[in-house]
C-alpha cells in the first residue's frame, strides 16, 4: 500500500486550535450541562433517604467501579471517562431548582429536613483512587475506588458509571480498529449521524481519538476537545450539479502571483481531453454534472480538493474528472489531496485509482500525483479493516461510522459499582452466579511486570497487605480457577491506582486528551501480543492475594449463619 504523502492528510484542517486552558474550560462546562447530579436513577435518592431516617449517612462507606468480562471477545479493555468523573466530582451539587423537583417526586412522607441535608451537599468527604486513564485494564481488576459517606458515595453510582461505561468501551473499540488497521494508516471517525443522539456522538469522537483514530468528522468535538476535523463533499453536493453553467466563479488566480486570473473550466476541459486519451476513456460517459461540481469546489478550496468520486462511476467518470481538475490545479501552482471511494470494492479500485495516478505522474511529469490520497468508506467495520491488511490496495485513509460509535459487536461494556466496606468492615454480595459475586474488602491492586516487560498478572490484595516485590516469589489465587494456587515472581510491580480526588479537590494534573492517548498507545505498546488478538486472545490473569482469598472464603462460610437471627433470644 501506497504510504508517501507530502501534503496535510488532515484536509481542510483550517481551524485555529484553541489554548488547553481554553479546552478544559470548554469540558468542565460541557460535563456541569451533560451530567447534573438528576442525572441519575430515583431509588439512589430513596436509598440515600433511608439511610439519612436511620442516621447512616454518614457512615464511612467504599464503593468500587470494575466490569465482569472484556468487550469484543477480546482481551483487554481500555479505561476512559475519568477526567469527566473528576469534573462531575469536582461541581457535584443539588441547586433550589432540583431540590424543588425532587421534593415533588419523592414519597409525600419524605421528611422536609431531608431536603435540606440535600441542598447542602458535596463531595467534600469523597476520596476517589482510579487507575490512570487511557491503561489497558481487564475483567475484575476494581478501577475506581470511591470512599465517603455511605449517602453520598451511593448517589454518586449511576452518574459514574454512566461517565465510565461508553466511555471506556468506545475507546476499547477504537483501539482494536487501530490495531486492525496498525500503526500507519490513518482513521478518519464519522459516525456523529449514527449515533445515539447528541452526546453519544460527542462522546464517540472523543474516546474514539483517544483509543487510536487520527481524525473526526465531529466540528464540535474538535471545538470542545481539540481534535483534527476532517470532511470535504457528500454525494448531494456531486448530484446537485447537472452543467459546467453552474460554475461560478470560473477563475482562479495562480500561486505564482500572475494577477490575471485563468479560466478554470477552460483549462480543466483541455486536460479532460489529455486524460481521456492516455488512459483511452470514452468521452460521452463523463458525466458534466459531476465535473461541474468538482470544478465549483476546487475553486472554493484549491488547496483541499479530495472529492468523493462513485456519485455515477469510478472508471468511467469520477476518476476522470477528478484527475482532470487536479491537473488543472496543479499548473495553477495548487495541491490537490486525493479522492474518497465510498461503494464497491473499495481494495480494487483503489488499486485502479492509484495506478491511474501514477500514470498521470508519469505521463505529465507532476511528481506529487503519484502519492495522492485514498480515502476508503463505505460501512467499514473492524473485520473490514483487518482484511485490508491481507488484501492488495492502496488506501491511505479509512472512514469509520456506525461500527464504531455504535460498538455494533457490543452495546454495553456492563461496569457495576459494589458496595466493599462499611464502617471500616467488608461487605460481599454473595451469588447463585458466581460472577455475580463480589471481592470484599478495601484493596490495592498490583499489576506484575515480566523480565520483558509485558504485565501478566494483576493482583489483588488487601489494603492493609504487604505489597509484592520484584524478585520475590509470592503465591496468589487467579480468578476463575477454584482454589487452585499459583506462585509467581514479577520482575516489576507497579501500583496500578492512584489518589486523584480528595477533599472537594482533584489531586493529580488533569491530563488532555493528547495526554491520556499518548497514555493508550504506550499502555497498549507494552501488552503481549498474544493478549491483543483480536480473535482468539489468550486470557489475562486477575488474582487474590493470600489473604484476600482467605477473607472471601471466610465471609462465603459466614454467611450461612446469618439467618440464625431469627432464632436468637
Amino acid at each position: 500500500m501506497s504510504q508517501r504523502s507530502p501534503h496535510r492528510w488532515s484536509w481542510n484542517q483550517n481551524m485555529a486550535a484553541p489554548s488547553s486552558d481554553t479546552r478544559a474550560g470548554r469540558a468542565e462546562r460541557s460535563v456541569r450541562e451533560r451530567v447534573p447530579p438528576l442525572l441519575t436513577d430515583l431509588y439512589q435518592f430513596t436509598m440515600a433517604y433511608a439511610y439519612w431516617r436511620a442516621g447512616r449517612h454518614q457512615e464511612p462507606a467504599v464503593f468500587e467501579l470494575f466490569f465482569r468480562d472484556n468487550p469484543f471477545g477480546g482481551g483487554f479493555s481500555l479505561f476512559a471517562g475519568l477526567l469527566d468523573c473528576l469534573l462531575f466530582l469536582r461541581s457535584f451539587h443539588f441547586t433550589d431548582g432540583d431540590v424543588e423537583f425532587l421534593r415533588s417526586v419523592l414519597p409525600p412522607a419524605t421528611d422536609p429536613a431531608f431536603f435540606q441535608f440535600l441542598r447542602d451537599l458535596d463531595c467534600s468527604g469523597v476520596t476517589l483512587c482510579s487507575v490512570p486513564e487511557g491503561t489497558v485494564v481487564f475483567a475484575r481488576v476494581p478501577l475506581m475506588e470511591v470512599a465517603g459517606p455511605l449517602a453520598v458515595v451511593q448517589l454518586l453510582e449511576t452518574s459514574l458509571l454512566c461517565l465510565v461505561n461508553y466511555a471506556s468501551l468506545v475507546c476499547s473499540n477504537a483501539a482494536r480498529f487501530r490495531l486492525a488497521a496498525g500503526p500507519r494508516r490513518k482513521l478518519l471517525e464519522m459516525g456523529l449521524r449514527r449515533a445515539q443522539g447528541p452526546d453519544g456522538g460527542l462522546t464517540a469522537s472523543r474516546y474514539s481519538h483517544i483509543g487510536g483514530f487520527d481524525l473526526t468528522s465531529n466540528v464540535q468535538a474538535g471545538f470542545l476537545f481539540g481534535i483534527p476535523v476532517a470532511g470535504t463533499m457528500a454525494h448531494s453536493y456531486v448530484t446537485s450539479f447537472t452543467s459546467l453553467e453552474e460554475v461560478w466563479p470560473q477563475t482562479l488566480v495562480a500561486v505564482n502571483g500572475d494577477p490575471d486570473p485563468v479560466d478554470v473550466v477552460s483549462l480543466t476541459k483541455g486536460w479532460l481531453s489529455r486524460v481521456c486519451e492516455l488512459l483511452g476513456a470514452e468521452p460521452g460517459k463523463i458525466r458534466e454534472g459531476e465535473l461541474a461540481a468538482f470544478l465549483s469546489y476546487a475553486i472554493a478550496y484549491p488547496q483541499n480538493f479530495l472529492p468523493v468520486i462513485d456519485s455515477y462511476s469510478v472508471g468511467c467518470s469520477g476518476l476522470l474528472n477528478f484527475c482532470a481538475v487536479a491537473l488543472a490545479l496543479s499548473e495553477l501552482g495548487f495541491r490537490p489531496v486525493g479522492v474518497r471511494l465510498d461503494s464497491g470494492d473499495l481494495c480494487g479500485q483503489s488499486v485502479d485509482v492509484r495506478r491511474v495516478f501514477r500514470l498521470c505522474s508519469e505521463h505529465f511529469s507532476i511528481p506529487s500525483f503519484e502519492s495522492l490520497l485514498i480515502v476508503g468508506t463505505n460501512n467499514i467495520s473492524e473485520q473490514s479493516v483487518a482484511e485490508l491488511n491481507k488484501k492488495e490496495n492502496e488506501i491511505n485513509v479509512v472512514g469509520v461510522g456506525t461500527h464504531l460509535v455504535t460498538c455494533t459487536r457490543q452495546p454495553s461494556l456492563g461496569c457495576v459499582y459494589k458496595l466493599v466496606e462499611v464502617r471500616g468492615r467488608p461487605r460481599m454480595k454473595i451469588s447463585e452466579d458466581p460472577q455475580k459475586s463480589t471481592v470484599p474488602g478495601r484493596k490495592a491492586v498490583y499489576r506484575l511486570v515480566d523480565a520483558e516487560g509485558h504485565p501478566f498478572l494483576d493482583l489483588l490484595c488487601l489494603a492493609a497487605d504487604s505489597p509484592p516485590e520484584a524478585g520475590v516469589p509470592l503465591s496468589c489465587f487467579p480468578l476463575g480457577c477454584g482454589d487452585a494456587a499459583t506462585s509467581v515472581t514479577p520482575a516489576q510491580v507497579t501500583c496500578l491506582r492512584q489518589e486523584v480526588f480528595s477533599k472537594g479537590q482533584v489531586t493529580q494534573p488533569l491530563c488532555s486528551a493528547a495526554e491520556t492517548r499518548a497514555k493508550v498507545q504506550s499502555s497498549l505498546q507494552t501488552l503481549h501480543p498474544r493478549h491483543k488478538r483480536l480473535q482468539e486472545p489468550d486470557s489475562y490473569t486477575v488474582a487474590l492475594s493470600e489473604k484476600l482469598r482467605n477473607l472471601v472464603t471466610e465471609i462465603q462460610r459466614g454467611s450461612s449463619g446469618d439467618s440464625n437471627f431469627l432464632f436468637a433470644n
